[in-house]
This record gives C-alpha cells, sequence and structure tokens, in this order.
C-alpha cells in the first residue's frame, strides 16, 4: 500500500498485528462521518466483518455529523445507516453526558476509537477519546485507538498550554494550543496523566506518516470531521481561527469557509489589514453568515489565504487580528462571548480558549501583546519538551 495506512486502513487489509485486539471480540465503536479507510469505506462495516460490532458511540456534532458545535445530541438511530444498532451520544445537554455511563458498555470487550482530529486544543475529539478510556478501564475494559494523521503536521507547537484553573471540554489536560499529536499520542498523554492502566490502552499505529507531513501528504482522503471542518485550509487556520468563537465576531460559521472568513457589521477591515503575518494573506470582503453570530446581518471582514503553511502560525496570528478588530469596536460593542460555552457559564469562553485571562485583559487595556506572545512561544517550547514521551513517530 503507498501512502500513509491508518489503523484502521490496516485493519481493513487484514494486519494480523492490527486484528489482534478486536478480531472476534464484542466491540463497541466511537467514530464519526471520517471514520473511513483510503477507500472511503466505513468503519462500521469494515470492523463488522472481523468482530462483534455492539454499539456505536458518537462525539460532538453526533455519529453521523449533523449537528452544529455545542448542539446537544440526544438520540441519533434515524442518522446512522445501520438503525437497528443502538447508538449512544457522547454528547448530550450535560458535561455528565461527555462520559459513557456503565451501562453503555455493559456486554463489550473492547471499545476502538476511530476519530479524525484536526490537531488543536480545542477540538473535543481528542477529549472524548480520553473520557472513554478512562471510564471503559475503569470497567476492566480495552480502548484500541486507531491512529490517524495530525492534518497540519506533528512538528510545530504552537500556544501555551492552560494555567491552573482554566481547564475545560476544549482543553482537559493542559497542552498547547497546537500540540503537534496524533489522537492516539494525546490519549496516551491523557491516560498517564489520569493514572488508567497502561495495559488497557493499545494504539494501532499508522505506517508511513512522519511527523513533517501535511494532510495532502499522506495519500489519504480527506473527509470533513465536522460540519465547518470542510478542507484542510480550515484546519490549518483553525489553531487561530477558533479563538473567534469567544467573541461577538462572526468566525463564518454559516458560510463555505468558516475560520478563514470572519468579521462583524462594525468591522473595519483596513485595522485588521495593517497587521502583517508571515505566511498568508488577508483579503477584505462583505459576507453574510446564514446562521449562528449575525446571522442574516451583511459583515465586514476579511478572508485569510495562507500562502506558505510552513511559515504560518495560525495562533498569534489570529491572536493580533482578534485585537486589531477588537480595538476599533464602537464603544457600545462588547467584544466578548457571553453565553454558555461547552457547558461553562463561571469563566469567559475567550479565557478557555487561550487557557487563561491574561489575552482579554490585554485586549480590554488595548495594551501590547508582544510580551504575552513570547511567554506564549516559551510556553509552547516547554510542551514540546514535556510530549517527547508519549510521541508514537
Amino acid at each position: 500500500m503507498s501512502g500513509v495506512a491508518t489503523g484502521l486502513d490496516r485493519i481493513a487489509i487484514g494486519d494480523p498485528e492490527a486484528l489482534a485486539p478486536i478480531r472476534g471480540r464484542r466491540v463497541g465503536l466511537v467514530a464519526h462521518p471520517a471514520s473511513v479507510d483510503r477507500r472511503l469505506k466505513h468503519a462500521i462495516e469494515i470492523l463488522r466483518e472481523v468482530a462483534d460490532l455492539r454499539v456505536l458511540f458518537g462525539p460532538e456534532h453526533g455519529f453521523a455529523g449533523t449537528a452544529q458545535d455545542m448542539a446537544p445530541v440526544e438520540g441519533e438511530a434515524d442518522h446512522v445507516a445501520e438503525p437497528a444498532m443502538r447508538v449512544v451520544s457522547l454528547y448530550g445537554a450535560s458535561a455528565a453526558d461527555l462520559s459513557p455511563r456503565p451501562e453503555h458498555l455493559d456486554g463489550l470487550d473492547v471499545v476502538v476509537v476511530d476519530l479524525q482530529d484536526v490537531g488543536s486544543r480545542y477540538y473535543t475529539f481528542v477529549w472524548t477519546a480520553a473520557l472513554m478510556a478512562r471510564a471503559a478501564a475503569a470497567l476492566g475494559i480495552e480502548t484500541v485507538i486507531l491512529d490517524r494523521p495530525n492534518p497540519i503536521g506533528g512538528e510545530r507547537v504552537e500556544g501555551m498550554p492552560q494555567r491552573v484553573g482554566y481547564r475545560s471540554f476544549v482543553g482537559l489536560h493542559d497542552v498547547a494550543v497546537r500540540h503537534g499529536m496524533t489522537i492516539g499520542e494525546i490519549v496516551r498523554l491523557a491516560c498517564a496523566r489520569d493514572r488508567v492502566d497502561p495495559a488497557a490502552l493499545l494504539v494501532v499505529t499508522m505506517k508511513g506518516w512522519s511527523r513533517a507531513m501535511r494532510f495532502d501528504e499522506t495519500g489519504l482522503p480527506w473527509v470533513l470531521p465536522s460540519p465547518n471542518m470542510p478542507t484542510l485550509e480550515t484546519a490549518t487556520v483553525y489553531p487561530g481561527g477558533c479563538v473567534i468563537e469567544g467573541t461577538t465576531l462572526s468566525e463564518g460559521r454559516g458560510t463555505t469557509r468558516p475560520f478563514e472568513i470572519f468579521g462583524a457589521p462594525w468591522v473595519e477591515p483596513e485595522a485588521l489589514l495593517a497587521v502583517e503575518v508571515e505566511g498568508a494573506t488577508l483579503r477584505p470582503l462583505a459576507f453574510e453568515p446564514t446562521f449562528q453570530k449575525h446571522g442574516k446581518s451583511v459583515c465586514r471582514g476579511v478572508q485569510v489565504h495562507v500562502t506558505d503553511p510552513s511559515r504560518f502560525s495560525s495562533y498569534s496570528a489570529y491572536l493580533r487580528w482578534i485585537a486589531a478588530a477588537l480595538a476599533s469596536a464602537p464603544s457600545d460593542v462588547f467584544p466578548w462571548r457571553r453565553e454558555e460555552y461547552e457547558y461553562e457559564t463561571s469563566r469567559p469562553a475567550i479565557d478557555l480558549l487561550t487557557g487563561g485571562p491574561e489575552y482579554r485583559q490585554l485586549v480590554n487595556a488595548r495594551a501590547s501583546l508582544e510580551e504575552y506572545l513570547a511567554q506564549d512561544v516559551e510556553g509552547a517550547a516547554r510542551f514540546a519538551e514535556e510530549r517527547e514521551a508519549f510521541l508514537l513517530y
């Protein structure tokens, strides 16, 4: 097989080492629409051929991937191609729904996790996998992670880990914003920190993947893992673009280029164009989101065109652009999201995303970000050293 073989690809071709932990066993599957092999065959079809597939678990957005961000998913049987199979949502109305209950795991020998991550701390699939591994281990059930590429590469690390008191479902463990890890690696880290029995977790590693690879170098098909992650370009800007969720700016949900496009009715694009960053060019535009923030209203803003991914530091770039946009906002505009965010109401969403209150405080004061961004680089470098013990490639 040329190109990269994911953990699921290894199962599909009958790799004995990959098959050993699941063949003939009673299996639960945590998956979503991107859980496909290189032929676009879904994990349900592949696992059914080699194991006793009993139950499906859906992460945020649902097993079928139909729900928008932060939309509780209560029942999914009507949206799954196998209506007779039990489907359990791991993203319901409360934080308690993020972990499976013991009855959800009853009768299983192993839980298989096959989720495509996008390489940013806030993308919740890695934390769903970590919570599943913790819950399964407590019941003596093994978890098998079918590893997949970090689509934006595994070398670069950006954005310091959270400070004390700022963990949430957009960061259950203190890790860098752009962590540069695969889902298998980051679940290994989480399980070590949670003191999960190492024997309860197995990662079926990829073949042919190297840390320098971006997704378009793997030979694998891109399937959007969530409704607003349509392309590799989206994943490229997401480490910074997702921070917009903590503001009253539109992050482009309700457009065809979410996170690449952002703005608001009151934004002055010229203020953003004055902020120069390496590896990207801004294009001013007007857009009308079809839903969510400023839905059905014409917004002014920019589209981020990444010209050199190897030089583009998404996280620091967006922190600068957001600060510039908010600095030009009218005095009657409140800059920060006030609504509940990922089950949290006691701390501002922007603080959860950036890992602490410092960024918000600096922007409110119209102060320079330079010292903060320098500390951010240092914190990311420390995490890059800490993660070494958990890397598989």
